[in-house]
């Protein structure tokens, strides 16, 4: 009974979206305000049937009901609760419903928070947004049905792929949608806004909270998949430029850049066309990655599905929301003029270098990972592309990116002195030059990490260099300074956070490029030497989990004959899904990662792969600085509520 109330509400959302997408936009351009009031209803009835059917499929995997076909591909009565609950979402048809209820989420929250917004403009968004979940809805119900019975019923489930069921892929899932279905919401905006032809200051500041908090959650999700590759995995690495990667860090340069471009629109009602243009190409690249994982044109440990048919659904919903607004932005684009005018030398500037330095790092990946399907599709040739290619060709565009980053504060609006900006980086170069001076000739760090914590070093201090800029640090009383950084807004404090959270990780990322490894057969007792450390196979055994059996090794690390930490790597076996996988076994004391991963054992010996990674950690902690400065310039009362419409723009241009 359950299952089919679940369906029932899947077609009744699919009916309410079905109204949401027409009768707010029709009652928008006739104006009928009645139309236009029913809109915060209709999409919080959505989402109440949406929130039904996601509970009714949870209930389905906490109960382990084997009548339903998806729980009998992705669960089993064995696994531990999370990991049943983690399983409706996933699979392909859990994760679109999760997809779908997210959709919702951000619907009901343009109805509740978007009470100050203009009665056309909220009713556009939502019916836009409705338009969106109809087309999902509609690809949920008739092509991958979470609720299909099976019968006679199994004995028992399948179980969900070993690799997933880890705390980080349970929680990865969401945070990843977040980010990927806020982007829908700036969609929308940039829809209705093309639909009014206008965009104005008070457009800018509804729009930016919603990019905010996309990109936040999205850099969250971004890096909590790299840290589960890290440790789990078993490869070393964090990053390794998978298709599927890639796809995820699309929709993030994207929305970095419209997320700075927004910015400029409202405080100098500038670069409004490119504001439109990089919301609707965030949201493109986040339907580009849902099509990559679910069409099975990828092969990666991290698709979901390999059906065609699906595919090709997912590649027409693309083509109609993505070309239809890209047609929109063609014909109303034009109406969309600029009011504030700059210098080249200039804040605003600076915030459209970044925009085409991050617009260029996004073409260089998109390239790079469509091109391979392309030449296979098209010319029949199977060509790889990896991480040289990333690497090099993105290391070009980064550079001067970086270098802009802590000048681009210290500049003026409208129109500024470059010489000026520098003169109050001083500092910030010196340091930048004494670490990079200090890892290339002292410490005799190859090229590139050297490079990495210089350009790590700059953004760091350049984030120090803004707040006692703003705070007026050795120009005012040391009293004066700290009443003026308590009053500073919430907003700048984040801006800050951000970049300095982006050198975190780029130290991080210098720091793995001077790790070292080793594949080595040992038996117990035996010892090897890696980077200075002693590591010693103490044993090796078996234990039982609740649905796994592995065989579990001992190592003990020393140095100069004192014990620096036991390391147990272990090799997971499932029998239910026949699978091994590997448990890495990392030790950290932040400023590093001694890392141990066991593999196959032959005549008595283990096969380990050790590796010291040094800053490792620094990757992921930057990241978190990333999101907390999100966070904090969300928090900010100025950076969500709206701002004042210009008075005489209460109708469209």
């Amino acid at each position: 009974m359950i299952p089919e109330l679940g369906h029932f509400a899947l077609a009744l959302a699919c009916a309410l979206a079905l109204f949401q997408a027409v009768v707010p936009v029709w009652g928008a351009h006739v104006g009928a305000s009645r139309a236009m009031a029913a809109a915060p209803a209709l999409a919080v009835g959505q989402l109440i049937a949406v929130g039904a059917a996601f509970g009714a499929l949870l209930w389905c995997f906490a109960v382990n009901d084997t009548t339903v076909s998806n729980v009998v591909a992705n669960s089993h009565s064995a696994k531990p609760l999370l990991y049943k609950l983690s399983g409706a979402w996933g699979n392909h048809e859990g994760s679109m419903v999760l997809w779908v209820l997210i959709l919702a989420l951000c619907g009901g929250a343009v109805a509740g928070f978007g009470r100050n917004l203009p009665t056309s403009l909220q009713a556009r968004v939502i019916g836009v947004l409705g338009f969106i979940a109809l087309g999902f809805l509609a690809f949920i119900i008739f092509t991958s049905n979470p609720f299909d019975r099976v019968w006679p019923a199994a004995v028992d489930g399948n179980g969900l792929n070993p690799i997933l069921q880890d705390p980080g892929l349970a929680f990865h899932p969401p945070l990843l949608y977040l980010g990927y279905v806020g982007y829908a919401v700036t969609f929308a905006f940039a829809v209705a806004a093309l639909l009014e032809g206008r965009v104005d200051a008070a457009w800018g500041r509804w729009v930016r909270p919603w990019a905010l908090a996309a990109w936040s959650f999205l850099t969250l999700g971004i890096a909590l998949g790299s840290w589960w590759a890290y440790y789990e995995l078993g490869w070393g690495g964090f990053w390794f430029w998978d298709p599927v990667e890639n796809a995820s860090l699309l929709p993030w340069l994207a929305g970095a850049a419209l997320l700075h471009s927004a910015i400029v629109v409202e405080k100098r009602e500038a670069l409004k066309t490119w504001t439109v243009l990089l919301a609707i190409l965030a949201f493109a690249m986040s339907l580009l990655g849902t099509f990559l994982v679910r069409s099975g044109v990828l092969n990666s440990v991290h698709s979901f599905a390999s059906d065609p048919s699906r595919g090709v659904f997912i590649l027409a919903l693309l083509m109609v929301y993505v070309g239809g607004a890209f047609a929109l932005f063609a014909w109303r684009a034009g109406r969309l003029s600029p009011i504030g005018i700059f210098a080249p030398v200039s804040r605003e500037g600076a915030l459209v270098l970044n925009n085409l330095l991050l617009c260029s790092i996004l073409a260089v990946v998109l390239v790079g990972t469509l091109y391979p399907m392309f030449a296979d599709l098209i010319l029949g040739v199977k060509i790889s592309v990896g991480p040289p290619f990333f690497n090099t060709a993105t290391a070009p565009l980064a550079a001067p990116l970086i270098a802009a980053m802590a000048v681009g504060p210290m500049l003026s609006w409208k129109r500024a002195g470059l010489w000026g900006a520098l003169q109050r980086l001083w500092w910030a170069m010196l340091g930048a030059f004494g670490v990079w001076l200090v890892a290339q000739i002292v410490l005799g760090a190859p090229v590139w990490p050297a490079i990495g914590f210089g350009a790590a070093a700059w953004l760091l201090l350049g984030a120090v260099a803004d707040v006692t800029d703003r705070v007026g640090v050795f120009r005012t009383s040391a009293r004066n300074a700290f009443n003026r950084a308590r009053n500073l807004p919430r907003a700048a404090w984040g801006a800050a956070l951000g970049h300095a959270g982006l050198g975190v990780t780029i130290a991080g990322l210098a720091g793995m490029g001077l790790a070292t490894d080793a594949l080595v057969s040992l038996r117990p007792g035996e010892t090897h030497r890696l980077a200075g450390y002693e590591w010693r196979l103490d044993e090796v055994r078996d234990v039982v989990g609740p649905n796994w059996s592995a065989r579990r090794a001992t190592v003990t690390i020393s140095r100069d004959g004192a014990v620096v930490t036991v390391l147990e790597p272990e090799r997971r076996w499932f029998p239910v899904a026949r699978m091994n996988t590997t448990e890495a076994a990392i030790h950290t004391n932040v400023f590093q990662d001694l890392y141990a991963v066991m593999g196959d054992e032959r005549d008595g010996a283990a096969v380990l792969r050790l590796h010291r990674n040094p800053m490792a950690p620094w990757i992921w902690i930057g990241a978190l600085v990333m999101a907390l400065g999100g966070g904090l310039s969300l928090s900010d009362r100025r950076t969500r509520v709206s701002a004042p419409a210009p008075k005489g723009a209460t109708s469209p241009a």
